[in-house]
Formats: C-alpha cells, structure tokens, sequence
C-alpha cells in the first residue's frame, strides 16, 4: 500500500463496480501523499515511482486532474453545452454554440470532454500530467497537444514518456486519431486496471448512470449512445505489453 493513505472501503484487488466504473462512487481512489492528485492506490504507488523517475531526468511531473466523479463531469459537459465553459473544435478554436443545432454541439463537446459516466477518469486508473519545471513562474499549463510537440513546452517530457512510461505501467490511450477523442498526449492510463475496466463500461451499464441524470442534451445523447460508446469509449489505444504486464501479478487483470 501507499504510504499515508487511508483504509479503502473496498480493497485494492476488487474489480470496480458499476457505481465506481461510472463516477458515481469514489471508495476505489485515495489522496495521494502529496499533490493534488486522487488516483486508485495500486496507480498511485506507479505514479509515485513514475515521478521519481522523472526528477532523475530533469522533469517535475505533476497532476493536472485526476479522478474526477460523475457530477464534477456533469458540471463540465452542462457547462460546455450552455456556453458556460469554451467549446472548441478540432483544432481547438472557440466555436460560438449560439450558431449551432443541438447534435452538433454534443459532437463537439465530445471531441475533448467525455460523458459523464464515460470518463475514464472515474476509474482512478487516469492522470493528466505536465512538467513544471517548463514552465514560468505562476504560468499553468493549457493542455493542448502543441505543448506536447517537438517544439513545445513539454517536448522533454513527451520524450520521458515515450521512453519510461510503460515500464512503470502507463501509456497514452489517445494517442491518434482514431475517429473519437482528439489526441491528448498529457493523458496517462494505468494499463492494469484500465484493461479490466474497459470491457466492464458495456453500453447498459453507461446508460443506467444517466438515467436519472440532469445531462443538457439528453435527448440527443439518448438516441446517440450506442455510437457515443463505441467511438469515444472503446476506441482508444490498446496498451503496450510492457504497461498491462506491469505488476500483473498484484492486480485484478484476467
């Protein structure tokens, strides 16, 4: 176990259940011991020896987000479809919502923001990350994928990933495009527990968490769900070998 972290209410090895899958529970993460970082204990102690490893190649690799639950991606996706948050595009240019019918603005919000109860950030499994040693004092980053460029902020950082992410059980699963999420080369997925908990986020156990939920566009997302899930859940990067191997023998992988 990590160290400093309290009793979890279900025990580490326990596959997720619906309610944890899907952001509505939070008795699967813990507050890692420094930072503002909430991860599943067995991602935690990787992450935590991921950042060690990065200090030894001149990177402060530190937690942009992290678990996040159901409301709190509910907040994110209501926000965005009444205008509240930036919508962007492809590219990530604004677009102006008030030009735009309801379908097209939910395609839009899911090019970046998932689904609450789609997040793979439910799962503890998740962490968005940057170096803070790129930066300038009191600058935060924005998350976009030319920082992560070659001639970006955080090319040196990519490069660390590329390299020691598997090996410590991480990799990037929007790593292309592949007809869903735009890439996102600052998202780190803990391969051990993302590969059994993407098989069990099926199509009705998604639909069940949204039955009730106070989603801006419901409608549009009722009658999309099954492309929803096929496209911005289950088409992402498999993970390496090396990632899903890592402490295999301590994890609830089948």
């Amino acid at each position: 176990m990590m160290p400093h972290m309290r009793h979890l209410d279900q025990p580490p090895m326990m596959p997720l259940s619906p309610e944890q899958l899907t952001g509505r529970a939070c008795t699967h993460v813990q507050q890692l011991p420094q930072g503002a970082c909430r991860l599943h204990p067995l991602a935690g102690e990787a992450f935590l020896a991921l950042t060690a490893a990065a200090v030894h190649a001149g990177i402060d690799l530190v937690a942009a987000s992290s678990f996040r639950d159901f409301d709190h991606q509910l907040a994110i996706w209501n926000g965005k479809f009444h205008g509240e948050r930036p919508l962007l595009d492809r590219d990530g240019a604004a677009l102006d919502i008030s030009t735009m019918d309801a379908e097209s603005i939910v395609r839009a919000i899911l090019q970046w923001s998932a689904l609450p109860g789609a997040s793979r950030h439910h799962w503890g499994s998740e962490v968005d990350v940057f170096d803070r040693a790129a930066l300038a004092a009191g600058a935060r980053p924005r998350l976009v994928p030319r920082e992560y460029a070659a001639d970006g902020a955080f090319a040196r950082l990519s490069a660390f990933l590329a390299r020691d992410a598997a090996r410590h059980g991480f990799f990037l699963p929007y790593d292309s495009e592949r007809g869903g999420v735009q890439p996102e080369p600052w998202h780190l997925s803990f391969a051990p527990l993302a590969a059994a908990a993407l098989p069990a986020l099926t199509l009705p156990v998604l639909a069940a968490a949204l039955r009730d939920a106070p989603l801006a566009g419901a409608e549009v997302v009722q009658r999309l769900l099954p492309e929803i899930h096929e496209r911005y859940v289950c088409r992402v990067a498999p993970p390496p070998p090396a990632a899903r191997a890592y402490s295999s023998s301590q994890v609830f992988l089948k």
